[in-house]
C-alpha cells in the first residue's frame, strides 16, 4: 500500500497564540479532561448530597496530585539515570524548565508518566479525605467515574504532540508520524484514547443504574481495571519509549499496569460483595 493511503500527521503543536503568549494543544487537551472533570464530579457530588464547600478543594488536590506524581513517575520509572546524572538534571525534575546554552528556558514539563499521576492521585485523595472528613470509598469511586474522560483527553493531548508513537503497520487507518519519521505506524494514543472514552460512558451507565455502590470501591475499582488492562494490550502496539526496554518480554508501562490490575480487581471484588451483603 502506498504512505499516501495512510493517514499523514502532521498537525501544530501550537492551538493558539496571544501575542507571544502560545498555548499548545498537549496543554489545552489536559486542561479541557480536567475542566471536565471538574464539572462531572461537581455534579455526582450535588446528586449524593455532598456539601459544596467540600468539594471545592478537591480540584486542587487533584490537579496537584495528578502533575507531581506524572512528573516523579516519568523521572523515576523511564529515566532515572538521565535526572539523577547532574545536579541541573535534577533540578530539572522539579521546575517546567531546561537548561540550554542560552541559560534556562521554559519548556513546560517534558515527560509525564500516568502510573505516577494515578499513584499521585490517590496520595491527594487521601489527603483530601483526611481535611473534608470524607469517606475515601465515596471520594474514590467518583473519582473513578470520572477519570476516563481525563485519560482520553492526555491522550489526545500525546495524539497532537506525536508522542508515544505505535509500531510500523500496513493496516489502512496508520498514522504517519511526519515530526518523527515517514513509517506507516499504529496510533497507539489514538486507541487508548477511545477506549478511555467507552469507559468513562460504561462508568456513567453504570452509575445511573447502580447509584447505591458508590462509596463501596465498586467504581474506583472499575476505573482502574478497564484503563490498564487496555494499557498493557496496547502497549503491545507500542514502539519503546526509553532503550532499556529493548528486548524485554513486557515493557515498563505493562510491568507498571499489573499492580494497578490488581489493586482494581480487588476493588470491583469488593465492591460487588459490599452489594450484594446489603442485598
Amino acid at each position: 500500500m502506498s504512505i499516501l493511503s495512510y493517514i499523514q500527521w502532521h498537525p501544530s503543536e501550537i492551538a493558539f497564540s496571544l501575542g507571544s503568549f502560545s498555548i499548545r494543544w498537549y496543554s489545552l487537551c489536559w486542561l479541557i479532561g480536567l475542566v471536565l472533570a471538574y464539572f462531572i464530579v461537581r455534579k455526582l457530588y450535588d446528586q449524593q448530597g455532598i456539601e459544596r464547600k467540600k468539594f471545592e478543594p478537591l480540584f486542587v488536590y487533584c490537579f496537584l496530585g495528578i502533575l507531581i506524581g506524572a512528573r516523579l513517575g516519568h523521572c523515576l520509572f523511564y529515566e532515572p539515570d538521565v535526572y539523577f546524572s547532574s545536579w541541573t538534571k535534577f533540578v530539572e525534575i522539579f521546575l517546567p524548565m531546561q537548561k540550554t546554552a542560552e541559560g534556562w528556558q521554559f519548556t513546560g514539563y517534558e515527560g509525564l508518566a500516568s502510573h505516577g499521576g494515578t499513584i499521585g492521585i490517590i496520595l491527594a485523595l487521601w489527603l483530601y479525605c483526611r481535611h473534608t472528613k470524607l469517606k475515601a470509598w465515596t471520594v474514590m469511586d467518583n473519582i473513578g467515574i470520572a477519570t476516563p474522560i481525563t485519560a482520553c483527553f492526555i491522550r489526545l493531548g500525546n495524539l497532537m504532540n506525536s508522542e508515544i508513537i505505535g509500531t510500523p503497520t500496513d493496516m489502512p487507518w496508520a498514522f504517519v508520524f511526519e515530526r518523527v519519521d515517514m513509517l506507516p505506524r499504529h496510533p497507539g494514543q489514538l486507541y487508548e484514547a477511545l477506549c478511555y472514552l467507552l469507559f468513562f460512558f460504561i462508568g456513567i451507565a453504570l452509575y445511573r443504574r447502580h447509584r447505591q455502590r458508590v462509596g463501596t470501591g465498586y467504581f474506583f475499582g472499575l476505573c482502574l481495571t478497564l484503563i490498564f488492562t487496555a494499557r498493557f494490550f496496547i502497549e503491545f502496539t507500542k514502539r519503546e519509549q526509553v532503550d532499556f526496554e529493548s528486548g524485554m518480554l513486557l515493557n515498563m508501562g505493562q510491568l507498571l499496569s499489573l499492580p494497578f490490575i490488581a489493586v482494581g480487581l480487588w476493588a470491583l471484588m469488593k465492591g460487588r460483595k459490599v452489594k450484594e451483603d446489603k442485598a
